[in-house]
């Protein structure tokens, strides 16, 4: 009698377990989807327009670097773009630290800031 009772349990307490298998994984599935589409996605879209404005510098364009100075480029090679920060005054920084370019508003706005 002991034992029939025993085997009957058991039975109904494995089926439980075995239909879990994909339940388990379903939260960690939708995580890693919010994830991509809050944190990864955005980040990707922001790196590929940085190397396409990089890419396409001229001399001439005015642009704001990473620690936040802001130039005229003068001479563009591979890796470095030359800036000139004040009159005769210039600078090389690398292509990577260019942080944006300035528009032709922006650059009219602050020089009347600063007269």
């Amino acid at each position: 009698m002991f034992i029939s009772n025993a085997y009957a349990m058991g039975a109904t307490g494995g089926q439980a377990g075995q239909g879990g298998g994909i339940a388990g994984f379903l939260p960690i599935i939708i995580l890693f989807a919010i994830f991509y589409f809050l944190l990864i996605r955005p980040q990707q879209k922001k790196a590929k327009e940085h190397k396409a404005m990089i890419d396409n510098l001229k001399k001439g364009n005015r642009v704001v670097t990473s620690g936040g100075i802001f130039g005229t480029i003068v001479s563009i090679d591979d890796t470095t773009i030359g800036l000139e920060i004040a009159e005769k005054v210039k600078i090389k920084v690398s292509r990577g630290n260019i942080g944006g370019l300035i528009s032709d508003n922006e650059a009219q706005t602050k020089s009347k800031e600063k007269n």
